[in-house]
């Protein structure tokens, strides 16, 4: 059974939908124009609801006629235009040249959850600051500051473009601020002690791997990529050449100084050789740290198999990757200069390393103003008495004869 619709019509036929729309066509016979009805095949009705079908039929109809109906000029460039189509066909569109495939992924269910789902068959010219503050305000009461910070940049983002094109005169997003309160984010972290309990608890391929990820606070896509031909025994060193993601190889990592040369200390080099000689695959082409099948671990699968395990045997707080990089990023700021952290952790920024990594040391700020009111309570050396408060003697003068240090 067809369905009609202003910009063409859907039908499902057998396993597959198709859509049918009017598109006016030059006959060479007669040399005229005419309307006549172009056929598509969408995709298998096994992949894609009627609703997705349609968005499908939408943009095909847009990519050969340049419009979408027969009221273009007012549907393409006005704000009755939903805010889920534009997201969607104009939105989209424009920023997937610049995401890569799994960020892309990741955005857009992220945009699809918070935005396109509440606001899907809103018209652009209906949502205004007030309606998209108090959407922001609410997601604010559940979700954690890193995720309303992105929404609200998302929004800011979509809105822009809309203006840029024209569909509206006036961005009700440019205004839109975040909210005072917001919860916190975990900012967990533990112990050179815990962290060595937890190592002490692993079988030597375990502990190696957990040594090399703390030691050079590795992200678990780089660690699980690390392959026997990335090691250098002789010069103590590891090459981060690719990176795991989402079951996929990739050759490129997070920011741009996210790949390249690490140094490995020499006793876990010594350990990383010895765990050679024992690993069921040592060629060069091999994983470090394969799983059962010979291919890389699986993060989340190590994450709950291992590091849970471990928090709840040794009672830690919370134990994973992030608590690891952020935890050596806290206690190795009495290791070295914070920019020998950031080059630890490969930050592009060193804002990223401070600002969201490094994290206070509560017994180190206790140690830091002790060591402030020791030097107040020095016993004064007279001369310096005497140097610094020459200046102060006109005023001290005046205050002895009852004259007042203001006149």
């Amino acid at each position: 059974m067809g369905k009609s619709y202003q910009r063409g019509w859907v039908v499902s036929r057998g396993k597959k939908w198709y859509g049918y729309f009017r598109k006016t066509v030059f006959d060479p016979t007669t040399n005229q124009q005419k309307g006549d009805v172009i056929s598509v095949v969408l995709g298998l009705k096994s992949q894609m609801k009627a609703s997705e079908a349609r968005e499908v039929l939408e943009r095909e109809v847009t990519k050969q006629t340049g419009h979408s109906g027969p009221n273009s000029a007012r549907v393409m460039n006005d704000s009755s235009v939903t805010f889920g189509w534009f997201v969607r066909n104009r939105f989209f569109p424009l920023k997937e040249a610049h995401w890569k495939e799994e960020t892309a992924k990741v955005k857009k269910l992220l945009i699809q959850r918070d935005l396109i789902d509440p606001f899907d068959k809103t018209p652009l010219g209906n949502l205004d600051k007030f309606t998209l503050q108090v959407h922001l305000n609410n997601l604010a009461k559940t979700s954690s500051k890193d995720r309303v910070l992105q929404i609200r940049a998302y929004l800011r983002d979509i809105f822009a473009e809309a203006v840029d094109h024209d569909f509206l005169v006036k961005d009700p997003a440019r205004k839109v601020t975040v909210p005072t309160q917001l919860r916190d984010t975990d900012r967990t972290t533990l112990t050179w002690w815990q962290l060595r309990g937890a190592l002490s608890k692993l079988n030597l391929r375990d502990r190696i791997l957990l040594e090399l990820d703390m030691t050079n606070a590795l992200r678990p896509g780089e660690l699980f990529a690390l392959r026997w031909q990335c090691f250098s025994h002789t010069e103590c060193t590891m090459q981060l050449v690719e990176t795991v993601y989402k079951g996929k190889i990739r050759p490129w990592g997070k920011t741009r100084k996210s790949l390249g040369s690490v140094h490995v200390p020499k006793e876990l080099a010594d350990d990383l050789w010895l765990w050679k000689q024992r690993c069921p695959n040592p060629s060069p082409d091999a994983f470090i740290f394969p799983n059962k099948k010979g291919g890389f671990m699986d993060s989340n699968n190590y994450r709950n198999r291992v590091l849970h395990g471990l928090a709840q045997e040794l009672e830690l707080p919370k134990l994973t990757f992030q608590v690891i990089r952020r935890t050596i990023a806290t206690l190795a700021q009495k290791k070295g200069t914070v920019k020998d952290i950031q080059g630890v952790l490969r930050h592009s920024r060193i804002a990223t390393t401070t600002d969201v990594y490094m994290q206070e040391i509560p017994e180190s700020v206790q140690k830091t103003v002790d060591a402030i009111s020791a030097e107040l309570r020095l016993l004064p050396n007279l001369e310096e008495v005497t140097r610094g408060t020459s200046v102060l003697l006109p005023n001290a003068t005046k205050l002895k004869s009852g004259v007042s240090a203001s006149s």
